[in-house]
């Protein structure tokens, strides 16, 4: 049976078991393997801001996401940037020095990217599931991504305002 799609293109109608499982099996395989390429990906790629990446207006420093609150629930949420060999975890700050800061950064780039990602990821469930299912997984791409996205910008703010003090004191 074909179904009209709000795109309007026709999809095969599957049961709703199914489209909860497709949708399930396509979020966990976006997540590992956007993580993964990810990872894989040379840090180089994370070194500079790009017009994603950049930090706008009252973003710069940190202060638009400590006027949320971030400060009290951004270690609660898991962090898995060394899920993978080689990885890097931001969960600490191990150094303050120039290079490690810098390092850091371009970690929270990179997963800030990693999560961009797995958020474009909805952009294909109006092509599996019918249109009323998509409303939910629209939801779970923002709750699952867009605190870890807010985290790393406001980490990438911090770090930013550590460096620019090291670099006016010559260190």
């Amino acid at each position: 049976m074909l179904t009209p799609l709000a795109f309007g293109l026709p999809v095969v109608a599957l049961p709703r078991w199914v489209q909860a499982v497709v949708c399930v099996v396509v979020w966990a395989g976006a997540s590992a393997g956007f993580g993964y390429l990810g990872h894989r990906l040379p840090l180089s790629r994370f070194d500079h801001d790009a017009w994603w990446s950049r930090l706008r207006g009252e973003e710069v420093g940190g202060r638009r996401y400590e006027r949320l609150g971030i400060k009290r629930w951004k270690d609660r949420l898991p962090e898995a940037g060394a899920l993978y060999a080689g990885g890097f975890s931001k969960r600490d700050l191990r150094a303050r020095d120039r290079d490690h800061l810098a390092r850091f950064a371009a970690e929270t780039r990179r997963a800030e990217a990693v999560h961009w990602w797995i958020l474009a990821t909805v952009l294909v469930f109006p092509f599996v599931v019918v249109w009323y299912a998509v409303i939910p997984n629209l939801v779970y791409a923002l709750v699952a991504n867009v605190p870890f996205i807010a985290i790393q910008r406001y980490n990438r703010a911090r770090l930013e305002r550590i460096i620019a003090r090291l670099d006016a004191h010559g260190r």
